[in-house]
């Protein structure tokens, strides 16, 4: 994922929270597992693009046979 600080100022703190969906068969959503927050590639410094790569773990048992993960909601928080 790829974040880059807009403002005038690198940002020093901050997570990234990610809600991952669990998907049917038919295209149904039928739960929303959220992460725990996870740390920002800092710091960011304005203009400058950053990466990251999250591992998001999901037990087994959460994810019955036919159905498939998406990750589709982001949240960040910084300062």
């Amino acid at each position: 994922m790829a974040f880059l600080n807009t403002g005038d100022h690198p940002v020093t703190t901050g997570t990234v929270t990610f809600g991952t969906h669990v998907i049917g068969a038919l295209g149904i959503d039928w739960a929303t597992l959220t992460s725990s927050p996870q740390h920002l590639p800092l710091p960011l410094a304005p203009g400058k693009p950053a990466t990251g790569t999250w591992r998001l773990c999901v037990d087994a048992w959460r994810v019955p046979l036919g159905m498939h993960l998406e990750t589709r909601d982001v949240t960040f928080t910084w300062k």
